[in-house]
């Protein structure tokens, strides 16, 4: 998983309709102005593959791992966070960034600490090693557009705690997310180029600029709406979370639990994280 320690991590909030009123983050955005109603809020890092002066210096610290969420030492509420993350080529023009790229899609948690009054989206996202999650098996992405590979696949995420299974994220159709394909390319590029330090958000390109220009990203377009389950439930030592990616032509939501139950995971038309938690 060390594969990515290169890479540049962001993260895009309020992606997906009613998640920040779920995740108690409303307020947090409440001064941020966006183009239209279903826009994004904003992106955040959660990790920098150099050292940023202005920037927290836990963002240095590589968060990602395929089989454990390690829950932060302080009595803390932990959610896990059902994504989809896209690998990304970045293309400059000038130093500034002109172009970006998805590659692969896969599984991810963008697991997340909920506090009020947090300054920043990032201070929720980072707490030091094993503290996000990105499955190994990801998906080649086609085109990154209508009538490509990713119109098929739809997300969903489950807990397992002690012995009983739960539903914890909703399960959607990837085309479910208010901004994606060209429009969210677009609006990512803009973003990240613009962006201010106002509010909960960053100044990403001046964080860009000073890790020189990476030339690869890890993107998590933002987090799905929990099922009532999820949404009131914390993580806990012994928990197994599980997001899956899955081709919903050729799978149901039921052959996807059977395989979960059963560890036993069909890679070409699945993407799966499963994170145990341990404390």
């Amino acid at each position: 998983m060390y594969r990515y320690i290169d890479y540049l991590g962001l993260g895009i909030a309020g992606n997906f309709a009613l998640h920040l009123a779920q995740a108690g983050e409303l307020e947090d955005f409440k001064d941020v102005i966006t183009a239209d109603e279903a826009a994004p809020k904003g992106m955040f890092p959660f990790y920098l593959p150099k050292r940023v002066q202005n920037a927290k210096e836990i963002l240095n610290t590589y968060p990602l791992s395929s089989s454990t969420i390690k829950l932060p030492n302080k009595e803390l509420n932990i959610q896990a966070e059902p994504e989809v993350a896209l690998i990304c080529e970045l293309e400059y023009i000038d130093k500034k960034l002109s172009k970006i790229i998805p590659t692969h899609f896969g599984a991810y948690n963008d697991c997340s600490i909920r506090v009020a009054g947090a300054s920043k989206i990032s201070d929720k996202k980072n707490w030091g090693e094993n503290s996000k999650g990105l499955s190994e098996n990801l998906i080649k992405i086609d085109i990154f557009s209508e009538g490509g590979i990713m119109d098929s696949y739809s997300i969903c995420s489950f807990l397992r705690r002690e012995s009983e299974f739960h539903a914890y994220g909703e399960d959607v159709a990837l085309k479910g997310y208010s901004y994606f394909y060209e429009k969210l390319q677009e609006w990512m590029v803009k973003q990240i180029n613009s962006q201010k330090d106002f509010g909960p958000l960053e100044p990403l390109s001046e964080y860009i600029a000073t890790c020189d220009n990476p030339s690869n990203a890890i993107i998590s377009i933002g987090a799905t709406r929990y099922t009532p389950y999820g949404k009131s439930t914390f993580l806990k030592d012994g928990d197994e979370v599980f997001v899956v990616l899955y081709n919903h032509t050729e799978l149901s939501l039921d052959d996807v639990i059977k395989s979960i139950k059963d560890n036993s995971f069909e890679s070409s038309n699945m993407s799966v994280l499963k994170q145990k938690v341990v404390s």
